[in-house]
């Protein structure tokens, strides 16, 4: 529509995050896209352009009119974009040498007798915690079956809640394909659930597990103890779609899930404090690497089962994993040759470059200078 053709004409940055997720074909038709309304040749229609994402997650699913299609660093818009690659190697997840050790064994493809003792030592192994870890199965058939069947063995009162929207129906759609929040979620005091949103400062993130121990008495939301003890009301909370600061459609719920069990395939991009983890019916690369990755370390895991398959990854992507690292590291070694001062002067003319002028908000000038100061200085 009119509105987003305007949106990408004036843009400056296009941001495109799990780019693992996104078909080559995909990132060929924004690139098109951009080109046309942007009336540019150029890659993305001059726009500058950052992927972020991790290849050695599970890749796309195929679909039935574009059976060919594969990673985005195959697509004809990737060579076009000449990217300079970033390789960032800063845990944030997991703190446990020991287990990161495992985790870049198999990222590499040098899975040695390390990795098979250390993983040995959670088979069967229970988890010291009162929260019940949830079961992360390879295939999606048993899963809904297993949440229903425990939620059934609890002799408590259902507290039900309905989702709520408003804004077009085929963008709402959207919103709830693209959220784990269920349209109507059914909880009992003693149930196993996850958090499925990120919100910090309420004491939560995407996969934060936790067990319904009661429901506020005011409102009737309920009451979450997690895995660190803490105690969070889950109330509902949005997902949105905006252009122009206009909330074009919105979706409500309180954000949560059932989690005695979760398939590999959704848990990807959580957190998880524990996890019991099925490998035994491993059918594709990257599998083992994903679920085992959700977790923060590895007394968090209780291996049920292991399969070959299951700590193997796609050898193009190791392939591709050694060529990103030597482009990281020549751009390593051209920011090291810059001056001082001639990094400075590119920071600051990149910050020029992405910033629009506006006459009703602070003078761009202004604004670089407060985002150099406390970025670059």
């Amino acid at each position: 529509n009119t509105n987003t053709c305007a949106r990408i004409q004036a843009a400056k940055v296009l941001i495109i995050d799990e780019i693992s997720m996104l078909h080559s074909y995909r990132l060929e038709m924004i690139n098109q896209v951009c080109k046309k309304i942007r009336q540019n040749t150029k890659p993305f229609g001059g726009l500058q352009v950052i992927l972020c994402g991790d290849f050695f997650q599970l890749p796309p699913i195929n679909e039935k009119e574009f059976p060919n299609s594969s990673f985005a660093f195959k697509s004809e818009a990737w060579k076009e974009l000449n990217l300079g690659i970033c390789y960032l190697d800063e845990q944030h997840r997991q703190s446990d040498s020991e287990f990161l050790k495992v985790l870049n064994e198999i990222r590499s493809r040098e899975v040695s007798e390390y990795t098979f003792q250390k993983l040995s030592t959670r088979l069967n192994k229970n988890i010291q915690s009162e929260i019940k870890p949830t079961k992360l199965y390879t295939h999606n058939i048993d899963v809904d079956a297993i949440n229903n069947f425990e939620l059934e063995k609890i002799d408590k009162p259902e507290h039900i809640y309905k989702m709520t929207s408003r804004g077009k129906k085929n963008l709402v759609e959207v919103l709830k394909k693209g959220c784990l929040a269920p349209e109507t979620l059914i909880i009992k005091e003693g149930a196993a659930v996850m958090f499925i949103k990120n919100n910090p400062g309420r004491g939560y993130v995407n996969g934060t597990l936790g067990k319904v121990i009661g429901f506020d008495v005011d409102d009737g939301y309920p009451i979450i103890k997690v895995y660190s003890g803490r105690e969070i009301v889950a109330s509902p909370t949005s997902w949105q779609l905006e252009e122009n600061d206009s909330v074009l459609a919105e979706i409500n719920q309180v954000p949560l899930r059932l989690a005695w069990a979760i398939t590999v395939h959704k848990s990807q991009g959580m957190s998880l404090e524990a996890a019991e983890i099925d490998l035994s019916k491993s059918f594709a690369y990257g599998m083992g690497y994903v679920a085992l990755s959700r977790v923060r370390s590895l007394d968090g895991i209780r291996l049920l089962g292991i399969n070959p398959t299951a700590l193997m990854v796609d050898g193009e992507i190791g392939e591709m994993d050694i060529t990103f690292r030597k482009l990281s590291n020549q751009s390593v070694e051209y920011l090291k040759s810059l001056g001082q001062e001639e990094l400075k002067r590119e920071q600051g003319q990149f910050l020029e470059r992405i910033i629009l002028k506006n006459q009703n908000i602070k003078s761009s000038d202004s604004i670089i200078k407060e985002l150099f100061n406390k970025f670059f200085i």
